[in-house]
């Protein structure tokens, strides 16, 4: 992700096509996180010992569901249509935390922490871009934002970058999220 802001485009409609990424995008990120979560949880409250562990990822979930409800809101009031590939990230994002799970609860923290990285990069990139032409929305941002580094700060402290192959599962994690975003922007 860019540290500059996105110059408003020119033209007619521009600045509300620009919102509609960034809508989209945002909507498509927190569906994704729901199901991540959803997914983790999914192993973890099977596995002996991880109910702990599978409650704090439901808790994490439940804020995600909140940011996810305020978009619903939010593409609806804009009249915005989400990205053609909700199904997919639908299904991606529970493979994605299922899959970590397995590999562990360090990789599944280790998953947690390179989303939440890339996301809070690409919110404070918005909320730079939106800060004066939105700035009712900025504020929402950032208190999303705000959430996301919770999780990714709970998620270095639970041990992270211990995990079994980190570089390698972070770098993939991470290119496949700014892959999602560029992708859900568009479509």
């Amino acid at each position: 992700m860019s540290s500059k802001p996105v110059p408003p485009r020119p033209g007619r409609g521009a600045s509300r096509a620009r919102l509609a990424e960034i809508l989209r995008v945002d909507h498509a990120g927190e569906l994704a996180a729901v199901q991540i979560y959803r997914g983790q949880r999914a192993v973890l409250e099977r596995a002996r010992g991880q109910q702990a562990l599978a409650g704090h990822f439901a808790e994490m979930e439940a804020q995600e569901a909140e940011h996810l409800a305020r978009f619903d809101k939010l593409l609806t009031e804009r009249r915005v249509r989400p990205t053609a590939l909700t199904p997919l990230w639908r299904i991606a994002g529970f493979a994605l935390g299922a899959g970590t799970a397995l590999l562990g609860e360090k990789a599944a923290h280790a998953c947690t922490e390179a989303v939440e990285t890339v996301i809070e990069g690409h919110y404070a990139d918005q909320i730079a871009e939106l800060a004066e032409r939105d700035p009712g929305l900025a504020a929402e941002l950032t208190r999303f934002r705000d959430d996301e580094l919770a999780h990714r700060d709970h998620a270095v402290e639970a041990g992270a970058r211990e995990a079994p192959g980190y570089g390698l599962l972070s770098a993939v994690i991470g290119a496949g999220c700014r892959a999602a975003i560029r992708i859900s922007e568009k479509l």
